[in-house]
């Protein structure tokens, strides 16, 4: 009973709260979007976007890793991702290559994640251009939500620039991925078994 408390204990920290919160405002996020009211819309993502830097920050610096956490974190950058996505493409048509992108790239490592797994390895854990890529595609949303929101700009040579910049950053994101992957698929399977009997035997 004292074990589930410390480990309930554990789960109670700033990197899960914020990983929580980045939750939380999904739903105001998309209805403040969708119901053209771009400037709390992009206050929201904000909010998200410091709240997803600062949670790996904190986690990190003050050895707050918990099992809680490596799966809010993940789950919370999908949804989010996955609603400002949807948002987009039904508000900004223009965008819809860089949703496309983004999906193939998602599928992907979500496919090869399962094929690690499935080989009984251990999928590579988030790294700096993965986290580097989302934060220019926030940026890159909330520029452009907050153009139109404030001073009333559409322009699509801001709004094409900034996509090809996001893109740019996720291609090079999913191919550093990619090879991690590949990385892993070639190491060698550990054989704990055979060490373990080669002991035994020296024993006898």
């Amino acid at each position: 009973m004292s074990d589930v408390k410390q480990d309930w204990k554990r789960n109670i920290n700033v990197p899960n709260a914020l990983s929580l919160l980045r939750l939380l405002v999904i739903v105001p996020c998309v209805c403040f979007f969708l119901n053209d009211q771009y400037f709390y819309a992009a206050i929201m993502l904000v909010i998200s976007g410091l709240s997803d830097m600062l949670d790996g920050m904190i986690a990190r610096k003050f050895d707050q890793y918990t099992p809680l956490g490596a799966m809010l974190d993940p789950v919370a950058d999908k949804l989010t991702l996955g609603a400002v996505v949807i948002c987009m493409g039904i508000k900004f048509p223009v965008v819809i290559p860089v949703v496309v992108l983004l999906i193939i790239k998602e599928l992907t490592m979500l496919i090869a994640g399962g094929v690690l797994l499935k080989m009984h390895k251990r999928p590579p854990a988030a790294k700096w251009y993965g986290k580097v890529a989302t934060v220019v595609f926030y940026l890159s949303v909330t520029v452009i939500v907050a153009l139109k929101a404030i001073w009333g700009i559409d322009n699509n040579i801001v709004t094409i620039s900034l996509l090809c910049l996001t893109a740019a950053f996720m291609i090079f994101a999913f191919v550093n991925y990619l090879l991690v992957f590949l990385g892993i698929l070639k190491e060698e399977p550990k054989q704990p078994t055979k060490i373990a009997s080669v002991k035994c035997d020296n024993h006898k």
